[in-house]
């Protein structure tokens, strides 16, 4: 069986499939065994098209192909004490950590919760195959999931592959008959255990169908970004028309049973958005069974939250809309917990709406100025949208840079909000988790 596999994996490869591509490293010095770094994550799609989990490393340490073992095994501890700076963040999707083979008996690893953690394993230089297995063995009795990256010349990664629940490929770093033959070999090669196949760097949104036929489970790239094609100008969406009425009425002066009969125009929109009110989610300790009830346990501040939150509700969804709607809610939570450090004392739902709102204009396809023009919102929330100024300007900057790719644009934000990386790393952390939770329950 080895000796199949051994001959399936051999010909033509690079030696290692690192993350991300050597043209996006940055070459700021990084200074290791020491805090302050700035947490990157980027989505994972499955084979439905929607967001099943994200890849969590350091802006400026990735696993990198000219990091020795030592200087690899700092990254990793460092990345590890991150994540356990926020146990509270881990939630329904599934979080990818990139690690060395040389890191997998670090401390940290022991309090890290396991539920959904996939560690993406690096196999090191000199890595022994029955001591990695074993190592593997003993995460995965802990309740991890492992994935081995593709390296055919590593005289370990024939009995790891063996051991893993995912099969890792650069896709980018590798030629298509590389991807292709990896796919069968490890659909053939006589491994007995269920494994998930990960494609990683896949840049093209033809890239993407074409591992998609080659039967890979998981994708992870430039290609969610890319502009999808489309014939024609989209049809509105009558039910976020409704959505933005009933944001209107519950934000201004109008009665409560004004707000109900304009909830009952529309009987399959008044059904989803009392589902969603009673979704745990939401976590409520009574159930509403009306708008009307909805305004008076939930109050108008909080209904126009969760109206807003329904408005990026998106059916039918493709690449682009999914990683619009995570932005948008990440945005909007993350300035939330921000401001619970910056802003004491004060309300932070009108921070949640700004994050939220910044993200109408992809959303509708209009100018935010006209969207907003006939919105009764607080002078602050547009100021920020609008003029970016006021009090929540420097917050929802700093939203938009943690997802770049940008270390130096993110301490920038950082710095003028007043906050520190340890801070933004823990709000970024809990807002995925957040937005994440929230689309469990969407259509």
């Amino acid at each position: 069986m080895l000796g199949i596999l051994k001959k399936l994996f051999a010909g033509n490869s690079v030696q290692t499939d690192a993350l991300p591509p050597a043209d996006e490293l940055t070459s700021m010095p990084i200074e290791l065994g020491k805090t302050g770094q700035f947490l990157r994550r980027e989505a994972v799609f499955d084979r439905n098209n929607r967001l099943s989990g994200h890849i969590f490393y350091l802006q400026q340490s990735p696993l990198l192909a000219n990091a020795d073992d030592a200087q690899q095994r700092n990254f990793d501890k460092l990345l590890i004490e991150t994540l356990n700076a926020s146990p509270e963040a881990w939630n329904t999707s599934l979080a990818f950590i990139p690690l060395s083979s040389a890191s997998l008996d670090l401390d940290g690893l022991e309090r890290l919760k396991t539920s959904n953690i996939v560690l993406l394993v690096q196999l090191a230089a000199d890595a022994e195959a029955e001591i990695v297995c074993d190592a593997i063995d003993q995460l995965f009795l802990r309740g991890f999931h492992v994935g081995i990256f593709r390296q055919p010349k590593n005289p370990a990664f024939t009995k790891a592959i063996h051991r893993a629940d995912y099969a890792v490929i650069d896709v980018n770093a590798n030629e298509a008959e590389t991807a292709r033959g990896f796919s069968a070999a490890i659909r053939t090669g006589g491994i007995e255990r269920p494994i998930h196949l990960l494609a990683l760097n896949v840049e093209t949104l033809d890239d993407h169908h074409f591992c998609h036929q080659l039967n890979f489970h998981n994708f992870h790239g430039k290609f969610a970004s890319a502009p999808a094609e489309s014939v024609g100008e989209a049809p509105g969406d009558p039910q976020k028309g409704q959505l933005l009425n009933l944001l209107r009425l519950v934000q201004g002066d109008a009665e409560i049973p004004d707000i109900a009969a304009a909830m009952k125009q529309d009987p399959v929109l008044s059904f989803r958005i009392l589902r969603y009110l009673n979704s745990p989610a939401l976590a409520l300790t009574h159930h509403i069974e009306s708008l009307e009830q909805a305004l008076i346990i939930l109050g108008r501040q909080r209904l126009s939250r969760w109206l807003a939150v329904l408005l990026f509700s998106v059916r039918n969804s493709n690449f682009g809309d999914w990683l619009m709607i995570e932005n948008a809610l990440t945005r909007g939570r993350l300035m939330e917990v921000l401001a619970e450090q910056t802003m004491p004392g004060q309300s932070h739902e009108p921070l949640f709406l700004t994050g939220i709102f910044s993200c109408l204009s992809n959303l509708l396809h209009r100018p935010l100025a006209d969207i907003l023009d006939d919105m009764l919102l607080a002078e602050d929330i547009r100021k920020a949208l609008l003029e970016h100024s006021g009090p929540y300007a420097p917050l929802l900057a700093l939203a938009k840079a943690s997802e770049s790719a940008d270390p130096q644009k993110i301490e920038n934000a950082a710095q003028a909000a007043g906050v520190d990386p340890d801070s933004v790393n823990h709000a970024l952390l809990v807002a995925t988790a957040w937005a994440s939770e929230v689309t469990e329950y969407w259509d």
